[in-house]
């Protein structure tokens, strides 16, 4: 195995094996959290649906991607990869709409009292579980088409308008197929990340004006450091996402632009893309209180944490 070829395989593995543990020890941690608690926050179900739909992504997409890297030939047939593409688009699809979700149901909670949100705002709650069987739908019925197109590997040379993922062929046949297939996934994710830091923006200014207020008020300086922590956290989630998406569909864009792709662009792809799914679970156990809490009970450390009230709006990521 030559030098630039273990660099790869040492990059998808570290990033693969951090990604699921991260996950795994967030979905961990509200299962903990589960049986202590009557019933979870809608901010909490909200950060548990997205570390396991991150989870999924790096299982169907990253791990074979890994096997393949350090020379496993033949993981899958072909039902095996129309499985595993249509799992993996699903995923990836849900990882965008959850993370905009969250932002947009940050934003409505700390909308004024006085805004035009407040009757959303009381039955917001209620409609999270419905909204995840409605983005489950609609993206599973957006990606049917993908199964059609995924076949196992042939011995020869790759067709042309043909994904080479290494583990599995996605074969368009046709210019048309895959320019189409393309644009519908970029407009698709554009629209979401557009919400995403349209709301995020919202939370900033709404954030910004409780700030001057604290300071006109004089309130605590607890009370503002709860504002600044769950600026800090939306603005890194958003930003973090924004940046892996946007290196992502630069690197889609040029796929989109020729015949036959070269492994190692696609590998690029890959790898940028799962970077979300690998970090955000850290940057969740970092930022949300509960789940930092459980990891030290975990780890056995045991601190007094002052008491917090679940209903308190604002602290919904925090």
């Amino acid at each position: 195995m030559d030098l630039c070829l273990s660099i790869k395989g040492v990059s998808f593995l570290l990033q693969t094996g951090l990604g699921i543990l991260g996950n795994v020890l967030v979905l961990l941690a509200y299962t903990h959290i589960v049986c202590l608690e009557p019933h979870l926050l809608p901010v909490d179900i909200i950060l548990c649906h997205l570390a396991f739909t991150n989870l999924m992504l790096l299982l169907t997409r990253c791990v074979p991607q890994t096997m393949t890297v350090f020379g496993l030939r033949n993981l899958l047939n072909d039902s095996g990869c129309k499985v595993v593409i249509y799992s993996y688009r699903i995923a990836r699809a849900l990882s965008v709409c959850i993370t905009c979700m969250l932002s947009v149901f940050q934003a409505v909670m700390l909308a004024p009292a006085g805004s035009c949100w407040v009757r959303l705002k009381t039955r917001l709650p209620g409609l999270v579980i419905p909204t995840f069987a409605v983005l489950w739908f609609i993206n599973m019925a957006v990606c049917i088409a993908a199964p059609f197109f995924s076949i196992a590997p042939r011995n020869g040379t790759v067709p042309a308008f043909t994904l080479n993922l290494g583990f599995c062929y996605v074969d368009f046949r046709d210019n048309l197929s895959y320019v189409i297939n393309g644009v519908a996934v970029s407009v698709r994710d554009f629209v979401f990340v557009g919400l995403m830091l349209g709301s995020s923006g919202y939370i900033l200014v709404v954030l910004h004006h409780h700030a001057q207020k604290a300071r006109s008020i004089r309130r605590s300086q607890a009370s503002a450091a709860m504002e600044t922590r769950a600026a800090k956290t939306v603005v890194t989630l958003v930003t973090l996402y924004t940046v892996f998406f946007g290196i992502d569909n630069i690197i889609w864009i040029y796929m989109l632009t020729v015949d036959q792709v070269p492994p190692v662009v696609a590998d690029m792809r890959v790898w940028f893309s799962s970077c979300y799914a690998s970090l955000s679970p850290f940057l969740i156990m970092t930022s949300n209180k509960k789940v930092r809490n459980r990891m030290m009970c975990t780890t056995g450390i045991d601190r007094e944490q002052p008491s917090v009230n679940t209903q308190d709006s604002r602290e919904t990521i925090s």
